[in-house]
């Protein structure tokens, strides 16, 4: 006899665009009445450090 092959658990449903973009809304209200301030970043800019363009590489494979 062969085992049954198991069922992976279903993933649950991503909500709605309009809940989410109504959610974010929301956090960024909260968030400027309390004092926080939104920053302007050029495009192209990232929040991160380093990255790929700063590693060092030694020429050999």
């Amino acid at each position: 006899m062969s085992a049954k092959p198991q069922r992976a658990a279903a993933k649950k449903k991503q909500p709605a665009a309009v809940e989410t973009s109504a959610s974010i809304e929301e956090q960024t209200a909260a968030f400027l009445a309390s004092g926080g301030k939104i920053e302007q970043v050029q495009s192209g800019i990232s929040g991160q450090q380093g990255g790929y363009y700063s590693r060092t590489t030694t020429g050999k494979k």
